[in-house]
């Protein structure tokens, strides 16, 4: 029974250690996306042209339903 008690002891110091390790890292900016921001600025000019293409479709709707 003292061995269950060892143990249970022993894995809950090591998850804490674990624990702290995840906490500091993200702290420090381990986890911090610094590739994303680089590849949105590539596809910035291919989502202008859909966001234009759907204004202009939603200008066509409203003049149609206006006449």
């Amino acid at each position: 029974m003292s061995v269950i008690y060892l143990l249970i002891s022993i894995s809950i110091i090591i998850a804490i250690g674990f624990f702290i390790a995840f906490i500091t890292a993200v702290k420090t900016g381990q986890y911090d996306d610094d590739y994303t921001p680089s590849v949105r600025m590539l596809f910035d000019d291919e989502l202008m042209k859909s966001t234009k293409k759907i204004t202009k479709l939603e200008n066509n709707e409203e003049k149609k339903q206006e006449n």
